[in-house]
């Protein structure tokens, strides 16, 4: 008792007042201590919270090792910044309320990069010809500027830096250097051959030259075939197929060169329209080769009997609308079904069906290509080439593409319209990598835009349909037109989700139909 009232004395100033004692231990002023009662709690529990956050964050972040740590790499939740793998870090904790919209914005931000040219001031220099393309979705100049170094030349070799394109729309058999190899091998970098494997196609057909649509004519000729054949000295077996078919008793009018028995100063097109067949017959066997001789025939209405691409069926508007001599065998069954659509009207009329009804997807997709000119379409693959040697470099490395939220990941993907320049962005959930999901996002994206396709306008009117868009194909940027159209395919989901998981700000292009 001495030493409390000791103590307390001397901080009063007096050792007058003892404290009370109950069987002899001294009472403390209960009302007194009850006062920090409530701070003394709020401390327990501020001290808890602490303990179990710093838990829950060590299950999170495992390298965070202290709270300074914490806040010095933490972005501001508002701008729920998500550190790129290659830091050591897969997410960093922050509001778990946010939505993984904020994901996307944040994506949209930092995957954002300045490139060091602008095609719209400094356009795709291309040496040789004169011509500008107003309406390429790309900056694109044919022709010589001494202020600046061309970024490509017609012909081989050029100087370093300056890509060598060949650009022909003969075949490889007449003209060996526009074998896709052998061109190659010349050194040229570009290749702009009727080839859908070539990296820039150029062919016969388009919408704007060819009124594919035309209506069918009556067909008033007795012969049963139309030839229009000039050269007499082709590399494939078209002349002793006209022979052997006439010798199958298949009657024809032709107006060519070779075997001719009419005067051949007709107009082409308004002729082959009274025929039920036309010989379109090519001067080599060459795949993708396919010359107006075809597409006049689906002007005429007039159904084509083909020598020629052993693909040609690629280019048919729809099935059964032409007939194939792959080869000289099959010369006498080809001749007994020209017979037997000539006696059966309503045979022969579903040859010609899709001229009432309109030309396949495939057919659409292939032709819409050429809807772009081939020269805006050299314009853009060398700006998407120079583009893709720029993304090699470390700033562009840096991009996160993707962000993680919890259990959660958005991937960032870039798409664009083939015949375009540009990409837009979308955006699919880790949860969601589905060939199904890829397409509702691009369809959702380019609606939202009111996008028109780049084929609107030279489609023929009837084939235009409305507003609503159709994806044909999606394919990875910098695929060929054969690859994209015909033989590309993710196989399933799962080769999908690979592919993006592991291409970081993945591009693709879309064919709208």
């Amino acid at each position: 008792m001495g030493i409390f009232a000791s103590q307390r004395g001397s901080r009063t100033g007096t050792t007058q007042d003892a404290l009370p004692v109950s069987n002899g231990v001294p009472v403390i002023n209960r009302k007194k201590w009850s006062n920090f009662l409530p701070l003394f709690v709020a401390l327990v529990v501020i001290s808890e919270i602490a303990f179990l956050g710093r838990l829950d964050m060590a299950k999170n972040v495992a390298r965070v090792d202290s709270w300074a740590d914490l806040f010095s790499r933490a972005p501001p939740v508002h701008q729920l910044r998500v550190e790129i793998e290659t830091s050591g870090l897969d997410l960093i904790h922050a509001d778990r309320n946010l939505e993984l919209d904020g994901c996307e914005a944040w994506l949209e931000r930092e995957d954002a990069v300045d490139y060091s040219r602008d095609f719209s001031k400094q356009p795709v220099l291309v040496s040789g010809g004169e011509q500008d393309w107003n309406s390429c979705n790309v900056g694109c100049h044919f022709g010589f500027d001494s202020s600046m170094k061309p970024d490509a030349a017609f012909g081989t070799p050029q100087e370093v830096g300056t890509a060598s394109v060949l650009r022909s729309m003969e075949s490889a058999q007449y003209y060996s250097e526009n074998d896709l190899e052998q061109a190659r091998r010349k050194g040229y970098n570009i290749v702009m051959t009727t080839s859908l494997s070539s990296d820039v196609p150029v062919g016969y057909f388009s919408w704007a030259e060819y009124d594919i649509m035309a209506p069918v004519k009556p067909k008033t000729e007795k012969a049963l075939a139309a030839a229009f054949i000039s050269n007499c000295g082709a590399r494939n077996f078209r002349l002793q197929a006209l022979e052997t078919l006439e010798k199958l008793d298949i009657s024809i009018d032709s107006y060519g060169g070779c075997h001719r028995n009419h005067d051949g100063r007709v107009d082409k097109v308004e002729t082959l329209k009274r025929y039920k067949f036309s010989f379109a017959f090519e001067n080599s066997n060459e795949e993708d080769y396919v010359t107006e001789k075809f597409f006049q025939s689906l002007v005429a209405g007039s159904v084509p009997v083909v020598i020629g691409a052993p693909n040609i069926q690629d280019f048919a508007p729809a099935p059964g609308s032409i007939l194939h001599i792959k080869e000289l065998s099959d010369v006498e069954s080809v001749a007994k079904t020209m017979k037997f659509l000539s006696q059966n009207p309503e045979a022969y009329n579903q040859t010609l069906r899709w001229k009432y009804e309109g030309p396949s997807d495939s057919f659409k997709a292939l032709v819409d290509m050429a809807a772009v000119h081939s020269s805006c379409r050299l314009c853009i693959h060398l700006a998407t080439k120079i583009r893709d040697e720029e993304e090699k470099g470390p700033r562009f490395k840096r991009r996160p593409c993707k962000c993680t939220r919890g259990p959660e990941t958005v991937y960032h993907l870039y798409v664009r319209e083939r015949g375009r320049f540009e990409m837009e962005s979308v955006f699919l959930r880790a949860g969601n990598l589905t060939l199904e999901a890829l397409e509702s996002a691009v369809l959702t994206k380019f609606n939202s835009l009111k996008h028109v396709p780049v084929w609107k306008q030279e489609r023929p009117e009837i084939l235009r349909g409305g507003n609503e868009l159709k994806v044909y194909r999606i394919h990875p940027v910098g695929m060929t037109q054969r690859q994209a159209l015909y033989t590309f395919r993710f196989k399933g989901d799962a080769d999908f989700k690979n592919y993006v998981e592991n291409k970081p700000c993945a591009k693709f292009e879309v064919i709208f139909v």
